[in-house]
């Protein structure tokens, strides 16, 4: 038998490898110097450098079009000044400590760290020499994290005690601003020692910006017994590029759960990446797409366990509007080692025009021989049957509609812990559909 190869589908051309390995030179450019860190910096530059710049033609992003993202030129980000006034409607009255960043800067005089519960210490990556956990959970080699580690300017490390419980949301807030199309780089390390707790808001936002690109990374460090309630929410400019990865590692008995909304961007991306380090620990993953316009919205999440007894359950919606494009592509696996795991996997996903559309793509790797697992996926349109009922009742079409789809993203909006925000972002969704 013979078989013939094309080998313009088995390579990318000469061409456009030169094209990203330039475009790649001119973003490792703008990166801005920082004195400490150089030898975490450096490791994940050499990686960059390695690895290249991802093309539709790589497993990971076959369905995700980055060529509105290299065709755009961005500048180094420069430090700018915002007053409270105009980061008034970003500030959550319930989350007394917040820490914010403007182009990836921490402004202090925009944040609230002065009266710190016991047990929390926040300082920023700018002002360390090193630290032990940075740059060393799961997913570090990603060549966008990489190129994040090797350029950050600064960044928010949250340090919470053993045996503490820190009772108020602490808030991360990032802004993008200015005319120029910049590169931003926000990082966050958080560390959770034994048998403490804690809740975390972390959100992108931007703030008379328009075309930018934001690539950011979040780990996550559990110690054994730790409780970490972590809400992200991305919300940039629908001209923005987000790129994203949540790094996480689990200790013994930790548990850790996710909400993750996207919202804004034309191109965004979310790589949640959990390694539960060890056994019994428990794992929460919901999150929630709204794609609109012509945006592509991306969310890949890995979960790989290492030890026998652990849970895990997931949740991912997609609402996707026009000629807006959702993709999920969720990956569990259980290796022989993780005995006893108990772990379900669900996208569901609501298409509100034909032109709509979605790749999910759950996956569940199993070796283990003694485990409960599950996974599914559906893709749905609003209900006929559903939308007369409520007409039935009184409503126009479009309230009727209105309620059907807040109803679909209430499930995961309503485990936001502050009540005054779950009302903004639902409000959003629903003004982003009409």
């Amino acid at each position: 038998m013979t078989v013939e190869v094309n080998p313009e589908a088995v390579a990318p051309s000469l061409s456009a490898v030169q094209d990203r390995q330039a475009y790649l030179n001119h973003l490792l450019a703008q990166r801005p110097s920082l004195t400490g860190l150089s030898e975490v910096r450096d490791s994940a530059l050499s990686i960059v450098q390695e690895r290249g710049l991802p093309s539709n033609r790589d497993e990971d992003w076959r369905f995700t079009d980055l060529s509105g993202l290299y065709k755009t030129s961005f500048a180094a980000p420069t430090a700018a000044s915002l007053s409270l006034e105009e980061i008034d409607a970003f500030i959550l009255a319930d989350a007394p400590v917040r820490l914010v960043f403007v182009n990836g800067f921490f402004a202090p005089d925009l944040s609230a760290v002065d009266n710190l519960p016991a047990g929390l210490r926040v300082s920023t990556l700018a002002n360390a020499d090193s630290l032990a956990e940075l740059g060393h959970q799961p997913g570090m080699t990603e060549v966008f994290t990489a190129l994040n580690t090797a350029s950050f300017a600064d960044g928010a490390v949250l340090h919470i005690a053993k045996n503490q419980m820190v009772e108020a949301p602490i808030h991360l807030l990032y802004l993008t601003t200015g005319d120029t199309p910049i590169i931003t780089s926000p990082r966050g390390l958080v560390v959770a020692e034994a048998n403490s707790a804690a809740t975390l808001i972390e959100e992108y936002v931007a703030v008379k910006a328009e075309s930018y690109f934001t690539n950011a990374v979040t780990e996550v460090c559990l110690g054994q017994n730790a409780q970490i309630h972590h809400h992200r929410i991305q919300r940039e400019a629908k001209t923005a590029f987000h790129i994203g990865t949540t790094a996480v590692s689990q200790d013994r008995d930790s548990r850790y759960a996710l909400t993750s909304l996207s919202l804004g961007g034309q191109m965004s991306r979310h790589n949640p990446v959990v390694v539960p380090t060890a056994e019994q620990t428990d794992t929460t993953l919901n999150g929630l797409t709204l794609a609109v316009d012509q945006q592509v919205a991306d969310t890949h999440s890995d979960l790989s366990f290492t030890g026998p007894h652990c849970t895990a359950q997931q949740l991912h919606k997609c609402i996707v509007d026009n000629r807006a494009r959702a993709v999920f592509n969720g990956r569990v696996f259980v290796p022989k080692l993780a005995q006893q795991t108990n772990a379900s996997q669900l996208s569901r996903n609501l298409l509100l025009s034909a032109k709509a559309r979605v790749d999910t793509k759950p996956q569940l790797e199993i070796i283990a021989d003694d485990v409960k697992c599950a996974h599914g996926a559906t893709v749905s349109q609003l209900d006929d049957e559903e939308v007369f009922y409520l007409q039935s009742r009184g409503l126009d079409r479009n309230s009727a509609c209105d309620l059907l789809v807040e109803g679909f993203a209430a499930e995961i909006i309503e485990k936001l812990p502050i009540a005054e925000q779950r009302q903004t972002l639902l409000n959003a969704v629903l003004s982003q559909i009409r």
